[in-house]
């Protein structure tokens, strides 16, 4: 009795286990095709690029990217480091004829500091990634065989900030508060806009400013998207969406026991990639609403993700 006991338990657990990776199997597959690797960048189109040009009014530039360094605080155990050598040159010699010098650098590090890109290979569900990709069929230890993100192509588009800081009327909104759909549907009515097709969506929330100033409460929490907020910007078509904090969505979770379930949603589900770290102060106190945003990432090959430095024009 008690070993029929134990085997009726494990074909449940098994059964259940089958269902949550087919389950996730259903939610995973991309419209775009069984080969798809780019997700929701193939909303981009010259069409978008020439439009978000014709957003640029004053030339005004931004760079959206944080400095970064050794003290950068970062989601542990990530961190970066840079190491500068002068090779062949110590005790003051010199190279040549001509007497030169050069310096080197070297990186030691993770990619996931600072202003970062997530690529598609980034979070999953029972390791099951964007477009039904196995961890088993892909996930190698000198890098992904897909999803890399070598493989995003240049995002030049119009790029829209959400101040979700402002209409909460406070200049920066409290860790774990989770952003509404009620509260994007405030936000671009107080910019003047609407989330379109191939858009980038940034959101202001105030949070970076603690960096340098309260590091620990900066990484113990974190207001961000609660999942129907994603949900719909997804269906909107968006590439990307992006925030002022280290992991886009609120921090805790809606769902205390879950695991980044947000980055699941936008990342594996919807194929939409995620912006952290993205420096939106100046852009919300020029109250620059749309603007022209542009992005290419280093494209180094295999990677989950990528420190990046974003521009908008407006």
């Amino acid at each position: 009795m008690q070993k029929s006991k134990i085997l009726i338990a494990a074909s449940v657990i098994l059964g259940m286990a089958c269902a949550n990776a087919v389950h996730a199997e259903d939610r995973f597959a991309s419209k775009f095709g069984p080969d798809d690797q780019i997700g929701a960048a193939n909303n981009l189109s010259a069409e978008t690029t020439l439009a978000a040009i014709k957003l640029i009014s004053t030339g005004k530039v931004y760079s959206l990217g944080m400095e970064i360094s050794r003290e950068t605080p970062a989601f542990a155990p990530r961190g970066v480091a840079v190491t500068v050598f002068s090779p062949s040159q110590s005790g003051n010699k010199t190279i040549g004829s001509n007497s030169g010098t050069y310096n080197d650098d070297m990186f030691t590090g993770w990619l996931g500091v600072g202003t970062q890109i997530d690529g598609l290979g980034h979070l999953g569900d029972h390791h099951t990634y964007y477009n039904n990709n196995h961890a088993e069929d892909f996930v190698m230890a000198t890098g992904l065989t897909k999803l890399g993100i070598e493989n995003v192509p240049p995002i030049a588009t119009r790029g829209v900030l959400l101040d979700i800081a402002a209409i909460k009327g406070t200049d920066r909104l409290d860790g774990g508060y989770v952003i509404t759909l009620d509260d994007l549907t405030k936000a671009q009515k107080a910019a003047g806009t609407e989330i379109r097709k191939g858009d980038v969506v940034l959101i202001h929330t105030g949070w970076l400013d603690l960096v340098g100033k309260d590091d620990g409460l900066y990484g113990r929490t974190e207001p961000g998207l609660g999942l129907a907020a994603a949900a719909w910007l997804a269906d909107q078509g968006v590439v990307a969406v992006g925030a002022d904090t280290w992991g886009l969505e609120a921090v805790p979770h809606e769902d205390p026991n879950a695991f980044f379930p947000v980055h699941v949603k936008l990342l594996a589900e919807n194929g939409v990639y995620i912006l952290e770290n993205i420096v939106t102060r100046d852009l919300a106190a020029d109250r620059a609403h749309e603007f022209l945003f542009v992005l290419g990432q280093a494209k180094l090959k295999g990677a989950v993700q990528m420190i990046i430095n974003p521009v908008a024009v407006r």
